[in-house]
């Protein structure tokens, strides 16, 4: 099982227009997958106290404990993953270990194409997640009127969605 997370938090999210993508392309390929939308499960902000029993957390965290791979859509602000994913992380935290985890990045620049690196390496480093070596990154200029608009994007976000698929199956041989 997949699970995509879209963690924009903006109503009209171009990174989450990539996760339905995602989900879509999981669905026809028959991978089990489901999409989490954090719009739709606001978390609360990790205050390593009372944040954690919130029904919200208990929830996702437990979504997250029940795959084997995850695809993260995110916006990137300012040099990085957005507020919300890294917030998901520190909530969920034991919840990523051992997953397959591909990431989907939106942006305004070009300048910021590899700014999902350090999250990709907390990851791993803290989680032992396997992140999948490619992801797609799209900038503005390849949604139009709420859906992907430009071809090599949306391939890409195929790609990723299948290499997730394809090593989460691989890694579900490996005794852990």
């Amino acid at each position: 099982m997949i699970l995509v997370v879209s963690a924009s938090l903006r109503a009209e999210s171009n990174s989450r227009i990539m996760a339905r993508e995602a989900h879509r392309v999981l669905s026809a390929d028959g991978t089990p997958s489901s999409l989490l939308d954090l719009r739709d499960h606001p978390l609360p902000l990790c205050d390593a106290g009372d944040s954690f029993e919130h029904p919200n957390s208990v929830l996702v965290k437990g979504l997250l404990e029940e795959v084997r791979g995850v695809i993260v859509a995110t916006p990137i602000y300012n040099y990085d993953a957005n507020a919300a994913v890294k917030n998901l992380v520190e909530m969920t935290c034991g919840a990523w270990d051992n997953k397959v985890v591909g990431f989907l990045c939106a942006a305004g620049g070009m300048g910021s194409y590899m700014s999902i690196m350090p999250l990709a390496n907390s990851l791993m480093l803290d989680f032992r997640s396997v992140i999948v070596p490619r992801f797609a990154y799209a900038m503005e200029g390849a949604f139009k009127d709420g859906a992907l608009a430009d071809p090599a994007v949306t391939r890409r976000v195929g790609e990723v969605a299948r290499y997730t698929a394809r090593l989460a199956r691989a890694l579900e041989a490996i005794p852990t």
